[in-house]
């Protein structure tokens, strides 16, 4: 890695070294999810494409990281959460975009997730649901975006006019947070349900050398994951969207996600597009 880029990406740099200094992964089961939440749901037409996106809010007591500033790193803060409520947290910065429109904001709508969001895209076909998990139910968000990529698990969200279904039924699942992979074992790798194509985005440090094994099981596609050091910011997601919601390629989607990250961080096209990857 590059001087200029190591020292753009000080904050990740302090963040992956809290992740280092976390235990070696202890191979406990995960706890089981609350029955309502993997209770058998008929499937339904979704009535466009679907992103499903699960951020782990940033957490200085429950997860292996150096702490960030308290203020950012309330697990329980959906307004000034580093991953959701900052100026680049997924709530804000989809907010503020002139290519998404906000249809609900959901309080509370299930035991781990503190808020929901549902945007739909102005000119694409595309809805996009997005879920704040606390920040220390991250085996829990890490367990639902597996079964979620498997088809394994449905879910409906009610609108005034329109019913989603994410989870397995989502186009698109993404993880946004902490690499929760570095501090345990996964023991539930569920393994495909259907035949469904799904695309998975993973932001998180180093997630493809960790997410790699059980998302093969799943026979989900990474459309973007990383290969190294990173700040999981919400311009990454939002223009590598842009890019699938055309049915560009993989290579297309993780150019224009890597033109924003070199934008935002102050690096070069060249390390962000060795940072962010796409496929195998």
């Amino acid at each position: 890695m590059s001087n200029k880029f190591a020292a753009a990406c000080l904050f990740s740099l302090i963040y992956l070294a809290g992740c280092a200094k976390a235990q070696p992964p202890v191979a406990t089961p995960s706890p089981k999810p609350a029955v309502s939440e993997i209770k058998e749901i008929a499937k339904i037409q979704n009535p466009g494409k679907v992103v499903h996106v699960l951020v782990a809010l940033c957490d200085n007591e429950n997860q292996g990281i150096v702490p960030v500033p308290a203020f950012l790193g309330n697990g329980e803060d959906t307004v000034r959460n580093l991953y959701w409520g900052a100026a680049y947290g997924m709530k804000t910065f989809f907010s503020k975009s002139t290519n998404w429109q906000k249809l609900a904001v959901i309080a509370n709508p299930k035991e781990n997730v503190l808020e929901r969001i549902v945007f739909k895209h102005n000119t694409q076909n595309v809805y996009l649901v997005v879920d704040a998990y606390r920040g220390s139910k991250m085996r829990e968000t890490v367990d639902d975006f597996f079964a979620a990529t498997a088809g394994a698990r449905r879910e409906n969200v009610a609108l005034a006019d329109l019913t989603l279904q994410i989870l397995g039924s989502a186009d698109l699942v993404a993880f946004v947070g902490h690499n929760g992979l570095m501090d345990f074992t996964l023991e539930n790798q569920p393994a495909k349900k259907d035949d469904d194509a799904r695309d998975a985005v993973i932001l998180a440090c180093a997630s493809r050398n960790y997410f790699s094994a059980p998302l093969k099981k799943t026979s989900a596609k990474p459309l973007l994951w990383t290969s190294n050091l990173m700040a999981p910011e919400a311009y990454i997601l939002h223009d590598a969207l842009e890019g699938w919601t055309r049915g560009e390629t993989g290579e297309k989607v993780r150019d224009r996600a890597a033109k924003a990250y070199a934008k935002y961080q102050k690096i070069s096209l060249r390390s962000a597009q060795n940072l962010l990857v796409t496929g195998w």
